[in-house]
């Protein structure tokens, strides 16, 4: 159940309803997340300029959406796994590439190394020591990749935790879904 309340421009303060006006200009809508954290114009514009910057990482998009379903599956978003699942097929992800992200791996070794070293990220930041970095390095992934992937926790985290917070669960339409819900990122 819906704890937070969804705003449309017309509800919102000055600034979320700048906010949405702009994303229902680009986009013809926003979605239920969107809505919800224009309570806050502080959290939406963090949110949204965070999303813009993360687009210029250097993460391939089906490594990304690799990483982002193992995250969501260790934070428990039924709605971001929707959209990141959606967005996954969309780069290119097979069932099983999905299904293998969701476990926190992949096939590719190079690429489980740094699904795992997200989650844990995400689950046990203080764990991590000069080996998992050096473990990395000889993956091949460099330090930029590995900042990226931290900047990439964050926001998954952000949304995933958001979603949760305020009681967003994905549509149990599926046409629907893809009507009303903007993931923006």
């Amino acid at each position: 159940m819906q704890r937070l309340r969804s705003l449309g421009p017309a509800d919102a303060t000055a600034k979320s309803a700048e906010l949405l006006g702009d994303i229902i200009g680009r986009h013809g809508s926003v979605g239920p997340m969107i809505s919800a954290m224009a309570h806050s114009p502080a959290l939406l514009q963090g949110y949204l300029d965070f999303s813009r910057a993360m687009k210029r990482a250097k993460l391939p998009r089906d490594l990304s959406e690799k990483i982002s379903l193992a995250l969501q599956e260790w934070i428990g978003c039924a709605l971001c796994l929707q959209a990141h699942t959606r967005a996954g097929q969309e780069a290119g992800l097979s069932d099983t590439d999905v299904a293998l992200a969701r476990q926190g791996t992949a096939t590719d070794q190079r690429e489980a190394a740094l699904i795992a070293f997200a989650v844990r990220i995400l689950a046990e930041p203080a764990s991590i020591r000069d080996g998992d970095i050096a473990e990395l390095r000889e993956h091949g992934w460099s330090d930029r990749i590995i900042a990226d992937t931290v900047g990439l926790v964050s926001l998954n985290l952000l949304t995933g935790s958001f979603n949760l917070v305020a009681g967003l669960e994905p549509e149990p339409d599926e046409q629907s879904t893809k009507e009303t819900q903007v993931h923006v990122n």
